[in-house]
């Protein structure tokens, strides 16, 4: 299994850093449709979906959205800059809202669990998702801000995998995810501090080094939030993987559900970033 993970981790990483720098901005949100549409369906199983035709149609919504906001925010003028910058703010707010719901697990199942309620935040996280990435790339060196945000949500998962094999004693969230453990969340923030000294270093945001820790610390926060709260969904309805499409790993929501929750509020952090 091991070797499985870190083969399908090589290709997955080969693949996304050669279209985010051979790509344009406008191909390589091409490119990502299929991924979100991939984890749409996925999530149409752990949302309980009893019907082909209500997956396809719940697929069939999520397209329709993403188009309409990708010709709403994709023509790269300010205001419409101004338009994505705002909808993640909803979507950050929205996150907020979803880290409360996990400590309330499992008495808070009663205020989320329903098919209609499930199904509606799905299309919103995955929809988000897509939008803070045109939104990041629109930016001023956008593919460099883009891979460093992938960067700092794929370290969390690695650390937190290795620390948690290695010393992994208590249990962080035991009623989610019994395999995270405390040991592997301190140690993925530590080697989170390789990464801010590689970004002071290379000049990629103009911030103090404090600044840039605690850049990278909240976006790391919210990929570990972005997993545990899957990790509920999935352990609502009983279930180890979303699906089975990714060697190792699992199915494509269970790749980017840091992703889901990280991206967003990284994107609303970056005009600050950049001008602080």
């Amino acid at each position: 299994m091991l070797k499985q993970r870190i083969f399908t981790a090589i290709i997955l990483v080969a693949l996304l850093i050669g279209m985010l720098f051979s790509l344009s901005s406008f191909f390589f949100s091409l490119a990502i449709v299929p991924v979100i549409v991939l984890a749409g369906w996925e999530w149409t199983h752990l949302v309980k979906m009893s019907s082909k035709a209500q997956r396809l149609k719940f697929i069939m919504v999520l397209i329709l959205l993403l188009i309409i906001f990708g010709i709403g925010i994709g023509m790269g003028d300010s205001v419409r800059q101004h338009l994505a910058h705002g909808i993640l703010l909803i979507a950050s707010a929205l996150w907020m809202v979803i880290f409360c719901l996990i400590f309330t697990y499992p008495s808070g199942t009663r205020f989320w669990s329903k098919t209609t309620c499930l199904s509606a935040l799905g299309l919103l996280i995955l929809l988000f998702t897509w939008i803070a990435i045109v939104y990041i790339q629109s930016l001023p060196s956008g593919s460099n801000l883009l891979l460093a945000a992938f960067a700092i949500i794929a370290l969390s998962d690695v650390g937190g995998f290795i620390f948690g094999k290695l010393l992994g004693r208590h249990k962080l969230a035991p009623m989610i995810s019994p395999g995270k453990t405390w040991e592997g969340f301190l140690g993925a923030l530590i080697l989170e501090l390789f990464l801010v000294v590689a970004f002071n270093y290379f000049g990629l945001f103009q911030l103090s080094v404090w600044e840039l820790s605690a850049l990278v610390l909240i976006v790391a926060l919210a990929s570990v939030g972005g997993d545990l709260f899957e990790s509920m969904v999935k352990r609502n309805i009983g279930v180890k993987d979303s699906g089975g499409l990714l060697p190792g790993h699992g199915g494509v929501l269970d790749r980017i559900d840091g992703m889901m929750s990280a991206l967003p509020i990284y994107a609303v952090l970056l005009p600050i970033a950049q001008t602080a």
